[in-house]
């Protein structure tokens, strides 16, 4: 299954290197960062969309996480959250010229990422609120 993905998502990787890339050769780190969590979340939000279904989400983790590897070096999906969260991660945002929903999306998946648990509970104190 990685292989087909790998193949599914090869363009997407390649225009992520590309937007990413700086002086011909150079990957910006923290801008590859911020393209592939939020590839991995608008994924997650909507598999059925790039024709994936529940099942392929963890073997496309193991993928994004290996390009990503291949790219910038390794790290954990926690790790590549936690960098959104922090300063750099906020710069590098702005560098994207991400707009606020945008930003509010990669900040509510990190809350889950990060700390399951405090989502859920914050979740669940939203969700009395609006009873």
């Amino acid at each position: 299954m990685h292989g087909k993905l790998l193949d599914q998502f090869a363009p997407v990787f390649a225009d992520i290197r590309h937007r990413a890339t700086v002086a011909d050769r150079f990957i910006n780190r923290d801008l590859y960062r911020v393209y592939m969590a939020t590839l991995w979340s608008n994924v997650v939000l909507s598999p059925e969309d790039v024709g994936l279904d529940e099942d392929n989400i963890e073997d496309l983790h193991d993928v994004i996480l290996a390009e990503t590897a291949d790219a910038i070096g390794a790290c954990t999906m926690q790790e590549l959250f936690k960098f959104i969260v922090s300063k750099d991660g906020e710069r590098a945002m702005q560098e994207a010229r991400l707009n606020q929903s945008h930003k509010d999306l990669l900040s509510y998946f990190a809350s889950m990422i990060i700390d399951p648990e405090g989502h859920k509970r914050y979740m669940d104190h939203i969700r009395e609120q609006q009873k």
